[in-house]
């Protein structure tokens, strides 16, 4: 029978904590703050660029990133509350891993929604844009925690992107154990997400027309985390998809709805008249 390990295997080995002096960091909760602080950076610097009221804009944030997390672990501690029976206070201890995108990107859109409602002067379109532009980087380097704690891991394959385990805690089981070669979609998800960063900012640089790096955005984030989620072995399904597909397939659809709307805006009448 043929092995299953391709000689192009990948080394993995989970470091969840790392020394720093006397301490040790936990490494998720530390790529988890890092991804947030790149991600306000990032919208604050497209608010400055668009002469947008920063100060609001920062409040704003703050917001989204307390709420978001809340929502976030909240929802992972819900799907999974098999997983804390024997540990309930477990459940606060975010450092460790788990958090759920649904319930960050769920309870965001209200936040966002009801932001919107009070500051009716700030379009809805360019603070989306802002938002995205700063969630791309963010969400990147948060899923450096991800790979460092074991996290979102799928089954063995024969792919040359598999990573050979080689040992350390995981926050969900590797399929095989040690030497098995699996899909870490983790690390798919940081490969994907690079290309899309480096779009996001092109795009920018270029002033491209309030609304298309949202579509962007939703289209190719949408899609990979949508591909990307089959290859997940842990997470809970539901009619066949996780949690995360059906928001996947709403963002689709919201990309869609806004090319189509971003297309007809650019060709009415009154944008094309000198």
């Amino acid at each position: 029978m043929r092995a299953l390990i391709p000689f192009a295997a990948i080394p993995y080995r989970t470091f969840p904590t790392i020394p720093v002096g006397p301490f040790r960091i936990h490494t998720f909760g530390l790529f988890v703050a890092l991804g947030i602080l790149v991600g306000v950076w990032c919208f604050l610097r497209y608010a400055r660029r668009r002469h947008l009221d920063v100060d609001l804009l920062a409040r704003l944030a703050t917001w989204v990133i307390v709420l978001g997390l809340l929502g976030s672990r909240l929802l992972f501690v819900v799907t999974r509350w098999s997983d804390f029976k024997d540990d309930r206070l477990s459940a606060f201890a975010i450092w460790q891993g788990g958090l759920q995108f649904s319930g960050a990107f769920l309870v965001s859109i209200g936040v966002i929604w009801w932001f919107a409602r009070r500051h009716p002067e700030v379009s809805g379109l360019e603070l989306s844009d802002g938002i995205v532009f700063g969630l791309a980087p963010g969400l990147a380097i948060g899923r450096i925690g991800c790979i460092s704690v074991g996290e979102h891991l799928g089954g063995r394959t024969t792919f040359f992107l598999g990573w050979k385990y080689l040992g350390g805690v995981t926050r969900e089981p590797v399929v095989g154990g040690v030497g098995a070669v699996i899909h870490n979609t983790a690390i798919y998800e940081l490969l994907l997400l690079l290309p899309l960063i480096a779009l996001l900012w092109w795009l920018e640089r270029r002033r491209v027309p309030t609304g298309w790096l949202t579509v962007t955005f939703l289209l190719w984030y949408g899609t990979q985390r949508f591909l990307t989620d089959f290859l997940r072995a842990y997470d809970r399904i539901v009619l066949g998809l996780t949690g995360a597909q059906y928001v996947c397939l709403g963002m689709l659809i919201t990309g869609a709805v806004l090319v189509v709307r971003l297309t007809r805006r650019r060709l009415s009448p009154a944008d094309t008249n000198p």
